[in-house]
């Protein structure tokens, strides 16, 4: 019988269980897909722990990605049993199989492997929404990422560098740093050893960024207001490291806006703006541009230790569930 993780009881990872389910028969439109790598994402976490703003009746499974083989279709158009395919879900992806519909699928990139397309569209496809929808990000301009080493900040500074941005990645060792450099930063700042908001300015020649991507919040999100550039743009991507507090003087003097970045909401109020999103990322994984970077592996019943990879900032890029 086919596995899933489940919460029953919202909490820790330690607090989720592993457990068999029937499979179902499909009804007309449907798809079964036979899932073969799931991507863990801080949502997932936030979930099961009940502090994300979505918060799904008990019990459920996490899990907002996968990619697996399509195995059986019911009616449905557009879609083939032995396809390759992501699976996109709100939750439900850390099992064996799962029923969707083809509105839910997109091919995988003939590039990727199951666990690089379960690792993808979160990550890149925030990026690319925060870089491009919301940030107006140009070619010339200077770019901020924090927690670049994370699943998104590599992802960011991967599209800022493709976008033609000047790009600035922080991160907390040089190991991460060094991924960082092989996915397209320019300036490395190690945020234990200097100060980042000294360092931006050192390396703009005081002129400050102009487009921040912040995923961490906090008091990195404080700092970042005062090495802004005239016009800057403050992506606010999570919160992981707290809830920062604006200066509005700060952002006044230096003429900057400050945008919340949901790449989810922001499809399913407008669906062409996904469809757009998921033709420019495929096509720029299909030639080979962008990649996630996948730092672990780990067997479905592992599925609190890779949780925790995230929780304790020990992964560099993403994280992937494999099955089987």
């Amino acid at each position: 019988m086919p596995k899933a993780v489940v919460c029953r009881e919202l909490g820790p990872p330690e607090k989720l269980r592993l457990e068999t389910f029937a499979s179902v028969p499909l009804a007309p439109g449907q798809v079964r897909v036979a899932i073969r790598a799931a991507g863990i994402n801080f949502p997932d976490i936030l979930m099961a722990a009940g502090e994300y703003q979505l918060k799904p009746p008990l019990p459920f499974t996490p899990g907002v990605e996968a990619a697996g083989d399509v195995i059986e279709v019911s009616e449905a158009q557009g879609v083939a049993v032995g396809d390759r395919v992501i699976v996109k879900m709100r939750h439900g992806a850390y099992c064996d199989e799962v029923v969707v519909t083809p509105s839910q699928l997109v091919k995988l990139p003939s590039t990727f492997d199951y666990a690089e397309g379960a690792t993808f569209l979160a990550g890149h496809g925030t990026a690319y929404h925060a870089l491009i929808d919301r940030g107006q990000l140009q070619a010339g301009e200077v770019l901020l990422v924090h927690g670049a080493a994370g699943g998104v900040g590599l992802a960011a500074v991967e599209l800022g560098k493709l976008l033609g941005a000047t790009v600035i990645a922080t991160a907390s060792s040089d190991e991460k740093l060094a991924i960082a450099k092989t996915r397209g930063a320019d300036h490395l700042i190690r945020y234990d050893r200097e100060p980042f908001r000294e360092a931006v300015k050192r390396v703009t020649d005081g002129r400050g960024a102009d487009v921040v991507f912040d995923p961490v919040g906090g008091e990195v999100f404080e700092s970042s207001m005062r090495c802004i550039n005239w016009g800057a743009r403050l992506l606010i991507i999570g919160f992981t490291g707290g809830i920062g507090v604006a200066k509005t003087n700060l952002l006044m003097i230096k003429g900057a806006s400050v945008l919340g970045v949901r790449a989810g909401e922001a499809v399913r109020r407008n669906p062409a703006l996904g469809e757009i999103r998921i033709k420019a990322l495929t096509e720029w994984a299909e030639a080979g541009k962008i990649r996630p970077n996948v730092s672990h592996r780990l067997p479905l019943e592992d599925y609190a230790k890779a949780m925790r990879l995230l929780i304790e900032r020990k992964a560099i890029g993403r994280v992937a569930l494999v099955m089987g």
